[in-house]
């Protein structure tokens, strides 16, 4: 397996050999630096952990600021452990964008974007109760029965209800690298990846 820890910038769009048009997601990927490099002797299991993005040291706990001090770099925003890399790595090696290839499918892992309480309908794909007839009044997006009567007596765990929608770890697999801009570290993904711009992702293949 090899990884990298990117920043979503944004989408475009871009045109192939036979001119179709693919829409894309642009992620600044790299560079990022090795902060750590595990063992199966010393740690049980083999691993590099990835750090990427500049942060204020003034925002950086005085034991993290020695842990990147070891890796000769500067404190970064965000780390992210990698096991069985391909490749082995030393501490306070760089990694780039180059480390993939035009062609190459990878599994991208993000945060979704928060939409807050949401209801049924959009939450569930719920139709709602129908229409407006036989004496109903502002039912169109109601959940409609939720619990049986006299048993059991109660709503059964796992009912889907209204609540907390989006916000969650998700990962999209089989994602095609369209083209590689390794002079600006940046890699175009065939597709949407989760989050909203500014977030950071994990590439893996």
């Amino acid at each position: 397996m090899s990884g990298l820890i990117a920043k979503k910038i944004g989408m475009t769009s871009i045109f192939d050999a036979e001119g179709k048009i693919i829409p894309c997601t642009v992620v600044e990927a790299g560079p990022c630096v090795v902060t750590q490099v595990k063992t199966k002797e010393k740690d049980g299991y083999s691993a590099i952990q990835l750090s990427f993005g500049e942060k204020k040291e003034k925002r950086t706990t005085k034991a993290l600021k020695n842990h990147f001090a070891k890796a000769n770099t500067t404190p970064k925003r965000k780390v992210l452990e990698f096991r069985e890399f391909e490749t082995s790595y030393n501490l306070g090696d760089t990694i780039s964008a180059d480390l993939f290839v035009e062609g190459d499918f990878v599994d991208v892992t993000g945060t979704s974007v928060g939409k807050g309480f949401q209801g049924v309908v959009k939450r569930h794909n719920f139709a709602g109760v129908g229409g407006q007839t036989h004496g109903q009044h502002n039912r169109l997006r109601a959940p409609g029965s939720l619990g049986a009567s006299s048993f059991p007596s109660r709503v059964f765990k796992g009912m889907r209800m209204a609540g907390q929608m989006g916000n969650v770890n998700v990962k999209v697999q089989n994602l095609q690298i369209v083209k590689v801009d390794a002079a600006n570290n940046r890699i175009f993904l065939k597709g949407a990846v989760p989050g909203h711009e500014g977030n950071f992702i994990r590439i893996e293949r």
